[in-house]
Parts: C-alpha cells; sequence; structure tokens
C-alpha cells in the first residue's frame, strides 16, 4: 500500500485528569468525527488511565507503556482544558514524557473552557511548547467557550453541532494534509535537528 493510501494513525491525547472532568464528553463528540474518516486510525490515549508519574521517569512501567504509542503516531490531537489561563499539568507531563516521538508531526488542537475563551490560551501556550519540540500546531483549531453551554447536561453532542463540526473537520483536514505531507518528506529523508 502507498504512504499515501495507509490510513493516518492519530493518537487523540485526553489532556485532563480530573475526577468530574468535562474531557469524555468532548473526546466521545470528537471521536465520533474519526469514526467517519477511513484516512484515519484513532488511539485514544486517556492520561486518566495512562497514570504518568508527576515528573519523567523514563524506567517507569506507565512511561515505558505510554511512549511507543505516541511514537507510533503520525499525528496528534490533544483534547485540552484551560487551566488557569493555560494547559493541565498532566498534559505538560505527558509531552515531557517524550522527546523525539514529537519530531515531524502535525498536532490539531479541541480545547475547551469555562470562560468565554474556550481554551485558546491553552492552545497558544501548547503550540510554544511543541514548536521547541519540533511538531507543527495546525492553524485552525475546535474551541467550545463556556463549554457547559455547548454539551448538554447528558453530554451529548454539541448543541452549535453545524459550527463545531465544520471546525473539526477543517482542523481535522488540515492535520491529514500535515500528516501525509511529512510522513512522504521523513520516508524521503529522514528528520535530524
Amino acid at each position: 500500500m502507498a504512504a499515501d493510501r495507509e490510513p493516518i494513525r492519530l493518537a487523540v491525547i485526553v489532556g485532563s485528569a480530573r475526577p468530574e472532568r468535562l474531557a469524555p464528553h468532548v473526546v466521545s463528540w470528537f471521536t465520533g468525527h474519526l469514526a467517519q474518516r477511513p484516512d484515519m486510525v484513532a488511539d485514544v490515549v486517556d492520561l486518566l488511565d495512562a497514570r504518568l508519574p508527576p515528573s519523567p521517569d523514563e524506567e517507569s512501567p506507565e512511561v515505558a507503556a505510554y511512549r511507543p504509542r505516541i511514537g507510533a503516531a503520525d499525528a496528534y490531537v490533544m483534547v485540552a482544558p484551560e487551566y488557569n489561563h493555560s494547559f493541565s499539568g498532566v498534559l505538560k507531563t505527558a509531552i515531557d514524557c517524550c522527546t523525539t516521538e514529537w519530531r515531524a508531526k502535525p498536532v490539531g488542537f479541541v480545547s475547551y473552557g469555562l470562560s468565554r475563551g474556550g481554551g485558546v490560551r491553552a492552545v497558544e501556550h501548547l503550540r510554544q511548547v511543541l514548536a521547541e519540540l519540533h511538531a507543527v500546531g495546525v492553524r485552525d483549531a475546535v474551541c467550545f467557550p463556556s463549554v457547559l453551554d455547548h454539551f448538554g447536561d447528558d453530554g451529548g453532542f454539541p448543541r452549535d453541532r453545524a459550527g463545531a463540526d465544520l471546525a473539526a473537520k477543517v482542523m481535522l483536514d488540515q492535520l491529514a494534509w500535515w500528516a501525509l505531507a511529512l510522513r512522504e518528506a521523513k520516508a524521503r529523508r529522514p528528520y535530524t535537528s
């Protein structure tokens, strides 16, 4: 199978580990989009389940299990809540547990927050951190400002489903383009930094 015909291996990283988090609702909606895309195969990496140590420890069994999942991905989507005008500590640890795994791979973002900012500040901070690791953040993101206004109490689909669906499609289309372009480029010439 040609490299551009192989499905893009996408790691969806759930960037919240709080007990009463909203992430499962957002992730459930988002993975519904991925199920409709034959060009992508998703691995949902829930940081609550990963149980990474508070600081990167390459010898811990949790990190040893986590790193291959990140390394196997062609691209990433980080589902990032905004905490204190930035992203979560558990997501920072998850990023720091890997180095070369992120290189020359694209990253998309689905963010949310209780404020009107919708996680935009978390995404901007993530872009800076990931650029340092040689990852490519795609331009468009999916943001849910005042997230409780978007998802019902049952965690169902966003109330503005058409707008959210379009934002997800645009972001995933950009992510697919970058993933295929970078896969092809790395096949011809390995990325070094």
